[in-house]
């Protein structure tokens, strides 16, 4: 007897821990599709043959006389499914998971009906034939690359309804200008694609103050996450003083970036901003300016002298990594601490004074800086980093 309970508890643990199906949902096929199928009589698609074309998926199932209302497209549902051309989604779905149309780059047309709350991470990445969706107001967050690498979609609204939009959403979405209108009344400039009509084969661009949608008027305060991103024929860039953040690799691989006047109304300049602007030759931070992201000027090999001012506590890591036209910096006495790798390569900066009040440098802050003849270190710092200093010659 004991014997038995003792394999039956095993037994348990095997199912309990390697998920097999004795307490999977049921699944079944119908056509094309492959639908889960729930205890409380919802179902969701789950597979479907990579042939696939045109994917109709009903409001509800029949399987063995009961009927399962199609709540949901589950993850990897349509992946890779590359002659999926059309899909009609159902009022009673209520998601689209993570990845369920990634790579369906036949994908020209979907609908996404207004009972739907939420879009998965990377659910439409790929859908290089995607040339616009309409994003419904009952939609309250866009997850991590929704849609990035649709390189055809040239329109897109988000609602005022969205509250959240994931990291790289519409990176690579070249084809795309677009704004993120909120309830508050301010927009972000979430997308200038280097293909749209303005940008394209365009040296200067002036972001707007004001911006209008449906006969509101929208206040823009936010540059968004990769909005600029690659757009190597823009030269220089306005930005109006309605904008308090700068988003991550906003301005990242604007080769021809010469110019840029960063307004006394921003307040945050985030990480990778300006990453690979190598022809930025100058940049004056405002004092409004209180955190300058991790490398947000990597790679600005055009930069000759840089004013961080006294609103700045930390220089980040890698912030002016590589940065080899670098000359001259003027490090405020309201910093302190220098990241790792701060000042990495920069080959041309001969000196630095470091204030008082660092108390901390990091680890290859001024590695490779081989024109660097002095620098004073205050007897305030009291931590230095490994390779700090390293082939400063």
């Amino acid at each position: 007897m004991k014997n038995f309970k003792l394999k039956a508890m095993l037994l348990l643990v095997v199912l309990l821990c390697s998920g097999t199906a004795a307490f999977a949902d049921t699944t079944v096929w119908q056509g094309d599709i492959q639908y889960g199928l729930r205890d409380d009589l919802t179902a969701y698609v789950s597979d479907a043959n990579s042939g696939i074309k045109t994917a109709n998926i009903p409001e509800k199932i029949t399987y063995e006389k009961k009927d399962y209302t199609v709540t949901s497209i589950g993850r990897y549902a349509f992946r890779q499914c590359s002659n999926l051309a059309s899909v009609v989604i159902p009022s009673s779905v209520t998601g689209i998971g993570e990845y369920a149309f990634c790579l369906c780059s036949n994908l020209a047309s979907v609908v996404i009906p207004s009972s739907v709350t939420g879009i998965g991470g990377y659910a439409f990445s790929g859908c290089s034939s995607l040339a616009s969706v309409v994003i419904p107001n009952s939609v309250k967050s866009i997850g991590d690359c929704a849609f990035s690498d649709c390189r055809s979609l040239a329109s897109v609204v988000i609602p005022s309804s969205v509250t959240s939009i994931g990291g790289y959403a519409f990176y690579g979405c070249s084809s795309l200008f677009a704004y993120h209108y909120k309830k508050d009344g301010t927009a972000t400039l979430l997308k200038a694609g280097s293909e749209t009509a303005e940008i394209s084969g365009k040296d200067t661009y002036n972001i707007p103050e004001k911006v209008t949608h449906d006969g509101a008027e929208y206040t823009v305060t936010s540059i968004g996450d990769f909005a600029f991103d690659g757009c190597r024929s823009l030269a220089s860039v306005v930005i109006p003083s309605s904008v308090t953040r700068i988003g991550s690799y906003a301005f990242s691989g604007c080769s021809s970036l010469a110019s840029v006047v960063i307004p006394s109304s921003v307040t945050s300049i985030r990480f990778d901003a300006f990453y690979g602007c190598s022809s930025l030759a100058s940049v004056v931070i405002p004092s409004s300016v209180t955190s300058i992201g991790n490398r947000a000027f990597y790679g600005c090999s055009s930069l000759a002298s840089v004013v961080i001012p006294s609103s700045v506590t930390s220089i980040g890591d890698g912030t002016f990594d590589n940065c080899t036209g670098l000359v001259s910096v003027d490090i405020p006495s309201s910093v302190t601490s220098i990241g790792s790798g701060a000042f990495y390569g920069c080959s041309s900066l001969a000196s630095v004074d470091i204030p008082s009040s660092v108390t901390s440098i990091g680890s290859d802050a001024f590695y490779g800086c081989s024109s660097l003849a002095s620098v004073v270190i205050p007897n305030s710092v009291t931590s230095i980093g490994e390779g700090t200093f390293s082939y400063c010659i």
